[in-house]
């Protein structure tokens, strides 16, 4: 929002000493950020005179261009009373018409200095201006005329365009729509400055009556309240007053015609839009409804737009001749010709208002006011300044009859304890203090029984809680008052053990040397398909987006590893030649149920809540990683090392021991992974997810090193078998015995089958096996394979004898022989 400090004070009187940075600082204590403080025509130097246009030849030149040699009066200025010779290339005035001329000398925005010099055949002495070269606005379709009364050749132009006058723009948060008008932004001015505030709003009006233009709600909801106003006999050809043009043009607004400017100005000045219609294009009366199917309306912008049963119209006997509160319909734009115009200035349901203008991508200059919430008292003061303007510069006549149809909203209370605006706060406000803050904002106050009672003032819609009124009385005695205090201990117990726990999660993984990533939780069939996943996969059952962001990514993804792999394919193209990612995140299943719809009338039934949750999609957490290229860099301490499926493995081996649980394996086929290198990982029988090296299609469909491995599990099951308490290591004093064993047993029989067997024949005295070689050769024959254990045991009361360590590894054997058909070397 744009504002004139000269139109600020004409509604508060600051003191002379108020410059514009204290103005601005007051206001943005008060919560209008600043954006930027503008003057009009910075930059511009020397003679800038009135110039009367006396002789305008065209002359046509070869490049196809036409330019005029024009002689222009500009009295003494020239320092010889002499016509100025000067060459200009627009063409929209005329001999006689009052001009801007910038003479030799003279220094323009941006450091363009202006000389005499030999153009198109001519000496061009100066330069007649637009308002884009004075640093007035974007319009450079031709040059500045002024009213024929705006003074004698040669009398410096600075006052008469506002040159160097100071604009102020602010950001203005949703909560204060107010401040969308000058009425509001000298509101803030005078409280800030504790000064007396002129409201313009302030004017009696007529009362209504039923000679005025006949107005129909249907949709009372929708719009409460719309004023109806009718000027006749307004001149088409009369020109906006310079001094309205002007403070358009400051406030960012571009000037069309009288009576557009007109519904502007008194926009920007009181904070209400207001639309004009051509009297004689209206076919009976004004009806305010919702849509119908099939309905469709040309806006001002000349777009035919489809219309939703949700939108509200403004209608009549033809059908919707405007989106309320967003844009009027091109069929009854004041044109050129038109005399008679219908004023209408309407009160909208701000949430109506906000969906029509997203549902049809229109923000307005309206929509943007509406959707935030304007003063519902405001139409009938807004139409009348409207009718009072077009009388007094249009030459029309204001008919007798006044329309409001509706209601207006009764206002409302908001009641808070006394103290509350000093505990929430910690600075010292008292009684006295609350009150007279609350009553500068317009509110009408009362205390009784320790409770203040505050009328809302109809500007402030935003008002509505006694945090609020607490925010208006801390905004005043000053934001700058609140003191430091180092804030109280938090109550509760800290992180959660879900908490912990996945922090730990987090620290293994970075300890092995894992860079946690973070990705977008979006995926399509596209990225099944990479994956290689079979047409009735249960991972291709997904949540759709009502909005998706992409396309081709419109659903709730089921697994992380298609952003995992996209990132580590990334990282890849660019140069790293090993990448280790994780990341931790939600997955969605669809539940199969539909959500229903209840109103917002009251609160869900426990049974309606229920139905809700049970529609919810399953939402687990899971936790992914990829190794993809070298794990281990080559040196001169040796060749490096390829991350492959063991890796991954041992990743989920590491996280079970830090978790203290004890993690299984066994041969898998799933894809991504490669058929024959594919892991099922779970924990006391509950499968967690899988783990090994990624098929080679997916590799190649995802740009990855060849052998990548990844692993997937469900860390919620995993978190879900983490024990209470995790036991630490035991350490003794006692020597350890070592016995190493080989097995020969079938190719097809597991590692882990293997150790699960040796761990429950050796009984309490193993402290540890380890698998330290595989062979396969013609030695073992074909179709077996050896496997080599070292077995550690340790009682912890006393030093074992090898007696004690043979049976326990007899047993051992004797169990894996028993489970796994392993046969000693």
């Amino acid at each position: 929002m744009k504002a004139p400090v000269s139109w600020i004070k004409e509604y508060v009187d600051l003191p002379a000493e108020v410059t514009t940075e204290a103005l601005t600082d007051r206001l943005t204590a008060l919560g209008l950020k600043l954006e930027a403080i503008e003057s009009a025509g910075a930059g511009i130097e020397g003679p800038l005179v009135i110039g009367r246009v006396l002789t305008m030849d065209p002359e046509p030149q070869k490049n196809g261009k036409t330019i005029n040699w024009c002689t222009v009066d500009v009295g003494d200025a020239n320092g010889t009373g002499e016509p100025q010779g000067i060459v200009c290339g627009a063409h929209n005035f005329a001999p006689g018409d009052l001009v801007v001329v910038v003479l030799p000398g003279g220094v323009l925005p941006g450091g363009f200095a202006i000389s005499a010099r030999k153009t198109y055949g001519h000496l061009s002495a100066g330069m007649i201006c637009s308002a884009r070269e004075l640093g007035l606005g974007e319009d450079h379709d031709g040059i500045i005329v002024l009213p024929a009364d705006a003074g004698e050749p040669g009398t410096p132009a600075f006052d008469l365009l506002g040159l160097g006058e100071e604009v102020i723009e602010f950001e203005i948060n949703p909560d204060r729509a107010y401040a969308l008008s000058l009425r509001g932004i000298a509101r803030e001015a005078a409280l800030g400055f504790d000064l007396s505030y002129h409201d313009p709003a302030q004017r009696d009006v007529p009362l209504p009556n039923d000679a005025g233009h006949p107005v129909r709600l249907e949709d009372a909801e929708g719009c409460p309240v719309f004023v109806a106003r009718t000027v006749r006999g307004v001149d088409p050809t009369a020109p906006t007053p310079e001094w309205m043009s002007r403070r358009l043009q400051q406030a960012g607004v571009r000037s069309i015609s009288l009576a557009v400017d007109v519904t502007n100005y008194v926009m920007l000045e009181l904070g209400q839009p207001i639309h004009a219609y051509d009297r004689a294009r209206l076919q009976g009366p004004i009806v305010v409804r919702r849509a119908r199917a099939g309905e469709k309306l040309t806006t001002l912008d000349d777009v035919v737009r489809v219309l939703d049963p949700e939108d509200l119209l403004i209608t009549d006997e033809s059908g919707p001749i405007g989106l309320a509160g967003v844009m009027g319909g091109a069929t009854t734009e004041v044109s050129e010709s038109t005399t008679d115009i219908v004023v209408e200035a309407a009160h909208f349901q701000p949430t109506s208002i906000f969906r029509t203008q997203r549902r049809h991508k229109l923000p307005s200059e309206a929509s943007k006011r509406f959707e935030r919430g304007v003063d519902p008292l405001l139409p009938p003061i807004a139409a009348d300044r409207v009718v009072e303007l077009l009388v007094e510069l249009g030459g029309g006549t204001a008919e007798d009859g006044v329309t409001v149809a509706g209601e207006f909203p009764r206002p409302w209370q908001v009641s808070m304890p006394v103290d509350l605006p000093a505990e929430l706060s910690g600075i010292e406000i008292d009684q006295e203090t609350t009150v007279r803050s609350l009553t500068a904002i317009g509110a009408q106050v009362s205390v009784a029984d320790g409770m203040v009672t505050a009328i809302v003032p109809t500007y402030r819609p935003d008002l509505s809680d006694p945090h609020d009124l607490v925010e208006e009385v801390v905004r005043i005695v000053g934001y700058d008052r609140v003191p430091s205090v180092l804030p109280r201990r938090a109550t509760g117990h800290g992180l959660t053990r879900s908490q912990r726990l996945r922090r730990r999660v987090g620290r293994t993984l970075a300890g092995a040397g894992c860079v946690e990533v973070v990705s977008f939780p979006f995926v399509g069939a596209g990225d099944f398909d990479a994956l290689g996943l079979p047409d009735d996969d249960r991972l291709r059952s997904t949540v759709r987006l009502a909005n998706p962001l992409s396309s081709e990514q419109p659903a709730y993804t089921t697994t992380l590893l298609p952003g995992l792999l996209q990132a580590a394919a990334r990282n890849v193209g660019r140069g790293a030649v090993g990448v280790s990612l994780f990341e931790t995140g939600t997955v969605a299943f669809p539940s199969g149920e539909a959500a229903p719809i209840y109103g917002v009338d009251r609160r869900p039934t426990e049974a309606e809540l229920r139905k809700l949750l049970d529609a919810l999609p399953h939402q687990p957490l899971h936790l992914a990683v990829v190794l993809a290229g070298e794990r281990e860099r080559a040196g001169w301490w040796g060749e490096g090392r390829q991350a492959g499926w063991a890796e991954a493995i041992d990743l989920v081996r590491r996280l079970g021991a830090e978790l203290g649980v004890q993690v299984e394996t066994a041969n898998s086929a799933r894809m991504p992974w490669h058929p024959g290198r594919c892991a099922v990982v779970s924990v006391a029988g509950v499968e967690l997810g899988h783990a090994g090296e990624l098929h080679p299609r997916v590799c190649q469909a995802y740009g990855l090193p060849p052998r990548a491995a990844a692993f997937e599990l469900d860390l919620d099951l995993l978190l879900e078998q983490t024990p209470a308490v995790t036991e630490g290591p035991v350490f003794s004093t006692l020597p350890v015995a070592k016995e190493d064993v080989a097995l020969l047993v079938d190719a097809e029989v597991t590692v882990a089958a293997v150790e699960a067997a040796l761990r429950e024949g050796a009984g309490d005295l193993l402290e540890s096996v380890r698998l330290f070689d595989v062979y396969t050769g013609q030695q073992v024959g074909e179709g077996k394979k050896s496997l080599a254990f070292a077995l550690r045991f340790r009682a912890a009361d006393r030093t074992l004898t090898e007696a004690d360590t043979g049976a326990a590894r007899d047993a051992a054997v004797a169990r894996a022989a028993e489970l796994t058909g392993a046969v000693q070397r």
